[in-house]
């Protein structure tokens, strides 16, 4: 299968993960992490419901998918994200020397693979991530357009 269409079906189901976030009032960020061309791991928003700063959809699958490899290393994987990770989810990503890193939306205010900062590829750490974006661009930014026109309804 062509690398555009695998990058749409790996996305597709990153989209339903941050969905599931979007219905628990959760900001709609979801993930997968694939690894030989598995998906080994799931995420989505959580900070609301464990509230947890930490429970970002990236963290959680990182750790779901470090349990399914029993690695702290993520050596070959990618990871399907809906929106542009993080500082924090960036870092982490370095730390698990997860290969690539595949987004839907770029986040100009806190995106961490290029908007923001560029941890992904900071040539003083001591691991490089490749990164690819605009996958699906337009429906993983729907989802947030939406629940964020939400949230400023119901404040108004």
């Amino acid at each position: 299968m062509a690398m555009k269409k695998l990058d749409e079906l790996f996305m597709a189901q990153a989209i339903k993960e941050a969905a599931k976030a979007f219905e628990k009032d959760e900001v709609p960020v979801g993930c997968v992490i694939v690894h030989k061309g598995k998906v080994i791991a799931k995420g989505h928003n959580q900070v609301e419901m464990l509230k947890d700063p930490t429970a970002h959809a990236e963290m959680l699958a990182l750790t779901s998918a470090a349990n399914a490899l029993g690695s702290k290393w993520l050596n070959g994987a990618s990871i399907y994200v809906t929106i542009e990770p993080c500082s924090m989810c960036a870092g982490a990503l370095v730390l698990a020397r997860i290969k690539e890193i595949v987004f839907g939306a770029p986040d100009p205010k806190t995106g961490a693979c290029g908007s923001v900062f560029d941890i992904a590829n900071c040539k003083k750490l001591n691991h490089r991530i490749q990164v690819r974006s605009g996958v699906l661009e337009a429906d993983c930014a729907l989802l947030l357009k939406e629940f964020f026109r939400k949230k400023r309804a119901k404040e108004n």
